[in-house]
């Protein structure tokens, strides 16, 4: 399977922001992608009230619509990054990512379960105020025997801050996924300490494939993004990365590498469950 991971500078115009994405789907599928990925908020990336307010139900997003046509225009899937979704009467809206199938189908949908309520590089998020938070792991088939050992090939999908919570990712490799794709808008003051590490980590300890799109650069009211969208395999080496700009990280997923790595250093299959207890108290120190 090739994946590509689409690097975006999206900000608050949608127009602009879904021609850019067209534009490198097309490229991606012109170069043999099977798999897409957008980056977070990619259609709209704004304040908390913008989001907030511009929030629609996934059955009427016109950001949804826009890639469920491109997929069936290509005959690829895609991971429509994250959208900012309307659930309920909820003021707050759901971080929400969705995998769309090559018909251009709605398969599997995921909403960001890690609010990103932080203090860095001078600037304080909280996402919070404005977003829901999910409650669900969500793994699902990508359809046909592209997976390990002529299995059907199962996707996990996570959203940016996620990244951070090892236990997300175990449940995922767990629950058969070989791939975990994370839309991003990851900061440039976490970025170039974290980022990548993170995604090689996550990569190593599950023995699976992590797809990471990032949006780059500025966008208002505060946003700097630190780019380097990338593809990492189960050894944990990074197989593609798009260090700056908007474009495209491209790679072939080789489900023999997974496999091979699984069986030299079957650490999955070595875990003991039953020796595992979640402390009673959390003796880890935060804020108040």
């Amino acid at each position: 399977m090739r994946a590509a991971a689409v690097q975006l500078n999206s900000g608050d115009d949608p127009a602009r922001n879904l021609e850019t994405a067209q534009r490198l789907v097309a490229e991606a599928a012109a170069a043999g992608a099977d798999l897409v990925l957008l980056p977070e908020k990619w259609s709209l990336l704004g304040p908390g009230e913008l989001l907030a307010e511009r929030a629609e139900p996934l059955a009427t997003h016109f950001a949804v619509a826009a890639t469920r046509e491109w997929a069936r225009e290509h005959g690829i899937a895609i991971v429509a990054g994250s959208v900012t979704e309307r659930v309920g009467d909820d003021e707050r809206a759901a971080n929400t990512s969705v995998l769309i199938d090559r018909a251009g189908e709605i398969v599997a949908t995921y909403r960001k379960i890690h609010m990103f309520d932080v203090d860095v590089g001078g600037v304080s998020y909280r996402e919070s105020e404005f977003e829901q938070a999910g409650a669900e792991t969500v793994v699902a088939d990508l359809g046909g025997n592209g997976g390990p050992s002529g299995r059907p090939l199962r996707l996990g999908l996570t959203v940016c801050y996620d990244l951070r919570f090892p236990e997300l990712y175990r449940v995922l490799a767990l629950e058969d996924a070989a791939i975990v794709t994370v839309p991003s808008a990851f900061t440039a003051a976490t970025g170039e300490p974290h980022w990548e590490i993170l995604l090689r980590a996550r990569a190593i300890e599950n023995q699976l494939f992590v797809i990471a799109a990032n949006q780059v650069g500025s966008a208002p009211p505060h946003y700097s993004s630190w780019g380097h969208s990338a593809i990492a395999d189960p050894w944990g080496r990074v197989l593609a990365v798009l260090p700056e700009g908007e474009g495209i990280a491209l790679a072939d997923l080789d489900m023999d590498v997974l496999l091979d790595v699984r069986d030299r250093l079957p650490a999955l299959a070595n875990r003991r469950p039953a020796a595992y207890r979640w402390p009673d108290t959390v003796r880890t120190q935060t804020h108040a």
